[in-house]
């Protein structure tokens, strides 16, 4: 069957709010995108949770326990991504940064949110500082950044699988 369309093709994209024993949130200073959560491209036959950990590693430099999947973000502008966004605590290591990010620091959830000036990453923070234990789904654009549609979903009481 041919078709005169390409089949769509998407970055896959993994991010990780990670917190220390202190309640700190851990943010990479990109060198070109400023203060950010860790957050890169998975890689070809990659999954999801091994992108993420080295991610982390290779941006922060430490190792974390990968909690739940708060939010998914589906970027419809070009180039499409879609980032899946975990939650995370710190285990071990030192922070620092490497070639992929200038520096990494724990900061407050307040100081964060002072921190990361762009306009998306901000409200990706927003809705991971505020996970109620739904996943979150956003869609939008960018150049300007526009919300396109955004659901939760949340679990089911028990009493729906009874």
């Amino acid at each position: 069957m041919s078709t005169s369309k390409s089949s769509p093709v998407h970055t896959v994209v993994v991010g990780c709010l990670v917190r220390n024993v202190s309640n700190e949130v851990l943010l990479i200073r990109s060198h070109k995108r400023g203060w950010e959560i860790p957050q890169g491209r998975v890689e070809e036959g990659e999954d999801l949770v091994a992108a993420l950990h080295r991610e982390v590693l290779e941006e922060a430099g430490v190792e974390i326990e990968v909690g739940p999947l708060a939010a998914v973000w589906s970027m419809v502008s070009l180039p499409p991504a879609v980032i899946f966004t975990f939650l995370g605590t710190y285990k071990s290591g030192d922070l620092s940064g490497s070639g992929d990010s200038a520096e990494a620091c724990w900061f407050t959830e307040g100081d964060a949110l002072e921190k990361v000036s762009g306009t998306v990453m901000n409200e990706r923070l927003k809705a991971l500082l505020n996970y109620d234990g739904s996943t979150r789904y956003r869609s939008y654009t960018i150049r300007p950044y526009q919300l396109q549609k955004e659901m939760d979903f949340g679990q089911r009481p028990e009493t729906a699988y009874a």
